[in-house]
């Protein structure tokens, strides 16, 4: 695992952009296709602000979410309003390159698996996405893998869901799909996480963060939550 630290939250932000951005257009050359995932969170909005004035080809970028929380459409709780505002709404994409997790079904276990299908048909199976951005909670969780989940514990799944937290239920990415990704992309902003960080980077598997694969993957930090690092 590796780590960059940068000044500030905007300086991660347009850092983790610029990544993206290059990813995919050596993604998009080499395979036709870009294909990532995206997590939730105020510096990852920023991120996203900040991809799309960048020079990427959007034509060959498909994404999807790593998890959302159930709750009707247009909400605030859900990753999808924040995503639509701060990209899609802001770029060229067509209906078939944005897969929203179908959190508004009534069946919500037919719909994790047909999440599940939508993965395999875009990134095949076992599904390998180009690029997954993960944030880090101040306990620990990662995506929707909170600490205590029965979700923490599935893998013959691309898609689970996860109990309450927080107020609300969850859909997620599970491990085998983010242990597949050729890169993650970590977003670490603030000193709440400074603890948490510190054991994500000593590889701690007694938290859900500390499960996902370290060996693809890029921390970008700010000072703030690397101030607890030895």
């Amino acid at each position: 695992m590796k780590l960059e630290v940068l000044d500030d939250a905007d300086a991660v932000a347009e850092e983790a952009a610029a990544i993206i951005a290059t990813d995919a257009r050596i993604a998009t050359a080499e395979r036709g296709r870009f294909v990532m995932a995206v997590s939730g969170g105020q510096t990852p909005w920023a991120m996203l602000r900040a991809l799309a004035g960048m020079q990427v080809p959007w034509e060959g970028v498909h994404i999807l979410q790593v998890d959302e929380r159930v709750a009707p459409a247009g909400d605030p709780d859900r990753n999808l309003t924040h995503l639509r505002e701060s990209l899609l709404e802001q770029v060229q994409l067509r209906p078939g390159q944005v897969h929203a997790m179908p959190v508004e079904e009534p069946d919500l276990e037919a719909a994790a698996a047909a999440y599940a299908r939508t993965l395999h048909e875009i990134a095949g199976s076992p599904t390998v996405l180009d690029l997954v951005h993960l944030g880090l909670g101040p306990d620990g969780h990662t995506a929707s893998l909170v600490p205590g989940d029965p979700a923490l514990n599935v893998t013959d799944a691309a898609v689970a869901l996860a109990g309450p937290y927080q107020g609300r239920r969850r859909m997620t990415l599970t491990y085998p799909v983010l242990d597949h990704a050729r890169r993650v992309l970590w977003v670490v902003t603030g000193e709440d996480k400074a603890k948490m960080l510190q054991r994500l980077m000593d590889g701690d598997r007694s938290i859900p963060a500390g499960r996902v694969r370290a060996d693809r993957a890029l921390v970008l930090a700010d000072r703030a939550a690397t101030a607890k690092l030895r």
